[in-house]
């Protein structure tokens, strides 16, 4: 006895595994990220831009207020933050407070070290 074969369509074959793939794909979720970014791309960008309605004293108040809930957090401050809030430092004239700056991202980041160096050298001239 002969089956007929019209009554077998070959799509559920090929459908049923991407609908399943779509289904395990939905189910994972993005891995934790390694550190808190809070605003810190947008104070660099208008920084570059030299944006006048971003002076170096509101993006240091902004940057501040952004570590202390990176902080809080128990997250880290991405790479060149410290460095950043360092070069605003020194932008308003607190050296100390670049210097403070500069040696914490030596210290999260001592592959920095090199560059850091070099930027406290050149404040010291």
């Amino acid at each position: 006895m002969k089956t007929d074969t019209r009554l077998f369509h070959p799509w559920p074959r090929l459908v049923l595994p991407l609908i399943l793939s779509a289904l395990l794909t939905a189910c994972v979720s993005a891995p934790p990220t390694l550190y808190r970014w809070d605003g810190y791309q947008s104070n660099v960008y208008s920084y570059l831009k030299n944006d006048a309605s971003s002076s170096p004293e509101k993006q240091i108040a902004d940057m501040e207020e952004n570590l202390q809930k990176i902080r809080a957090s128990g997250k880290n401050p991405p790479p060149g933050y410290y460095a950043h809030l360092g070069l605003l430092y020194a932008n308003v004239g607190k050296p100390d407070l670049m210097a403070q700056n500069f040696h914490a991202e030596e210290q999260l980041f001592p592959e920095s070290v090199p560059y850091m160096n070099y930027l406290l050298s050149k404040t010291k001239k």
